[in-house]
């Protein structure tokens, strides 16, 4: 009898372990609330050659769908402005893929295909528009509930 209640216990708390990891991979747009630090790589692709973009950024979602941020993105090297203001919108479906649409200071507008993991604690990044070859990554520095 012990036996058997020693071997229960351990395949119940396997069950119910699954049942939560089950639950927590649906995503939404909260599952990224906080603030993340990127780094970005890529190239900007012009008739006259390709542009080298490196940079890194600190991007506050409010996990209801609306972001903020501030970037320092090298452009062949020069970095024309250091903590550039933009703001945007985002929407992360229940598969953990969404999408950023953003507006720079300049009024330019990237789009974005992102990938959330590790619970929400990372983001991966692809520009969706045209003569770009740019990604980005990033990790949570902090969450929500700490900036409040």
């Amino acid at each position: 009898m012990k036996f058997r209640i020693f071997l229960i216990l351990p395949v119940m708390a396997l069950v119910a372990a699954s049942a939560v990891t089950a639950h927590a991979r649906e995503c939404t747009d909260s599952t990224i609330k906080g603030t993340y630090a990127f780094t970005i790589h890529g190239q900007i692709l012009t008739p006259n050659g390709p542009l080298l973009v490196d940079g890194i950024a600190k991007t506050t979602f409010d996990g209801q769908g609306e972001l903020t941020q501030v970037s320092a993105v090298a452009i062949n090297g020069n970095i024309p402005l250091i903590w550039s203001p933009s703001t945007g919108t985002y929407t992360v479906n229940s598969d953990c893929t969404g999408t950023i649409t953003q507006v720079g200071k300049d009024q330019l507008t990237l789009h974005f295909a992102i990938l959330v993991s590790q619970s929400g604690n990372h983001i991966h990044t692809v520009v969706t528009d045209p003569g770009f070859a740019a990604t980005s990554d990033a990790e949570r520095v902090w969450a929500h509930e700490d900036l409040d």
